[in-house]
């Protein structure tokens, strides 16, 4: 109980600090939500996308499950994404993962978790696809590290393949889609350069056909 009432003193100590910096703060908070970023990140508790990013609230919205997954079926994810697209028709989404990720490292094993298993299914996918490239890396560290990037890349590109995504290229040529991966371990952000804003580089057989 000790630690939950803390949780309570610390948001109290956080509004008047806010409060000194601007009074107004939270009517202008209240008034408006206009982000330029939808962030699609872990749900790990060391990757706060605001915080790392040093962004104030308001200027991401923050969709995170395990391993930072853009899974097709997944309509709390694509409900996110539509909302964010086009509604707050965000200029930018970024799907950011992070070195030392456990849902990353449980799919490289065989070990049985309960329901999550479902979930990691989908990130051992990304491992069959590209199997023969993470095999030849001996170090297990490095490995974990590269499917970590590998991960990011695929999900960038499942964004594309949505008629969400696509739809949104054709009417306005945004959002960008970008794949970052954070390292714990120094706190910066790696840009993977796989940004993408049109299906130019997407496979022909993702495409939709264009809205006329």
């Amino acid at each position: 109980m000790k630690t939950y009432q803390q949780l309570l003193l610390q948001n109290r100590a956080w509004v008047q600090q806010k409060l000194q910096e601007d009074k107004d703060f939270f009517n202008k908070l209240a008034n408006v939500q206009k982000p330029d970023f939808l962030w699609i990140g872990c749900s790990d508790s060391r990757v706060p996308a605001n915080e790392i990013t040093g962004t104030a609230p308001g200027e991401v919205f923050v969709h995170r499950n395990i391993a930072n997954m853009v899974v097709h079926s997944d309509m709390n994810m694509l409900s996110v994404l539509d909302y964010s697209v086009n509604v707050l028709e965000v200029n930018n989404v970024i799907v950011c993962g992070h070195y030392g990720c456990g849902g990353v490292r449980a799919a490289m094993g065989h070990q049985q978790i309960g329901l999550i298993d479902n979930w990691i299914r989908h990130i051992k996918d990304v491992y069959r696809m590209h199997q023969d490239e993470l095999e030849k890396i001996e170090d297990m560290k490095q490995r974990e590290d590269r499917f970590i990037e590998l991960n990011v890349i695929e999900q960038v590109y499942d964004l594309g393949k949505t008629s969400i995504i696509q739809n949104a290229w054709q009417k306005r040529g945004r959002p960008y889609i970008h794949g970052w991966v954070y390292d714990i371990r120094n706190g910066l952000i790696k840009d993977l350069n796989v940004s993408m804003h049109d299906d130019s580089e997407m496979p022909d057989v993702y495409r939709f056909e264009r809205r006329k």
